[in-house]
């Protein structure tokens, strides 16, 4: 195995890794490239916890606010963007730090995942969102069991645009949509994967309180601001977590008390798929949330460090 030339803190969504990030940043030359399918996105920062203005201007970091949230996104055009900018981090003789929950993200860059080559089929689509609509996404995710169950686990049932991406896939090819996500070690950037846990319910408390920050932070506001720029809560940006929640109550059809213990239990939800996702992960250096420290992390990325240096 390639010896390591980034960092990488990954784990489930709350569980501290942009905490642990900045406390990195105390002691090391580091600069975050974010790992996160939300953060790309602009004018998304609460219901995001993308870093602050504050904290961004202690640690910087790059592939924040990259599209609008009507723009395309793609996994391709991530790895492209985050090698690039691990690139540039290492010529300047820092440490790059991929930071993020993202797992088909983390694995695009560390792993060099590529994805199937299949182009949309907008006729396809738009039979299955009609179908969404009607028979609602259950009807799906139960097709999705069928032809590929591996998918069918990972993928958030409720994000119909990626279940019907996994479908539109084996509808061209005949393959399950898993079976065509193959690393490829040409792309891979070697990493020292750094993994955070909690027991689960200390997790799944801590999201709680953090989703009660955010609502007394205005994250209502935040959702109200983008369906008034234009942002239908169709759109795959705000089909996220706590997004279309919030968006239902802003248009009247569900109260907030509803829309709140809905985005708690969808991110407890995610929450557990991450650490499915990410518990399978062989390399993965799995370390306490609540114990983790800077200095016992960068003894651990020492080698790192220490080929940075050489390298000046």
């Amino acid at each position: 195995m390639a010896s390591a030339q980034i960092l990488a803190i990954v784990g489930p969504t709350g569980v501290g890794k942009t905490a642990l990030a900045l406390a990195l940043a105390e002691h090391a030359p580091v600069e975050v490239v974010s790992a996160d399918s939300r953060t790309v996105y602009r004018w998304m920062d609460i219901g995001t916890a993308k870093p602050s203005l504050g904290e961004r201007q202690r640690l910087p970091h790059h592939l924040i606010d990259v599209v609008d949230p009507d723009e395309a996104f793609s996994l391709a055009l991530y790895q492209q963007q985050a090698r690039a900018a691990i690139e540039r981090i290492r010529q300047r003789g820092r440490l790059p730090l991929l930071v993020g929950g993202a797992g088909l993200y983390v694995s695009g860059v560390c792993d060099g995942l590529s994805m199937p080559d299949v182009p949309p089929d907008l006729e396809f689509r738009a039979r299955l969102e009609e179908r969404a609509h009607s028979e609602g996404w259950q009807a799906l995710q139960r097709d999705l069991a069928v032809v590929d169950p591996v998918s069918a686990q990972r993928i958030d049932p409720r994000n119909v645009r990626r279940v019907i991406r996994a479908l539109e896939v084996f509808h061209a090819t005949g393959r399950p949509f898993s079976t065509s996500q193959q690393p490829s070690g040409d792309r891979a950037v070697p990493a020292l994967q750094i993994g955070l846990r909690l027991e689960r319910q200390a997790l799944y408390a801590r999201i709680d309180a953090r989703i009660d920050t955010w609502l007394a932070s205005g994250f209502v506001d935040e959702v109200q601001r983008l369906l008034q720029r234009g942002y239908a809560p169709t759109l795959p940006s705000m089909s996220g977590l706590g997004y279309r929640e919030v968006s239902r109550f802003v248009m009247g059809e569900s109260d907030l008390s509803s829309a709140t213990t809905q985005f708690k239990h969808a991110t407890h939800q995610y929450a557990k798929r991450q650490m499915t996702w990410f518990g399978a992960k062989p390399d993965i250096v799995w370390l306490d949330a609540d114990s983790v420290s800077a200095e016992q992390v960068l003894r651990l990325a020492q080698p790192i460090l220490n080929q940075l240096s050489s390298s000046r």
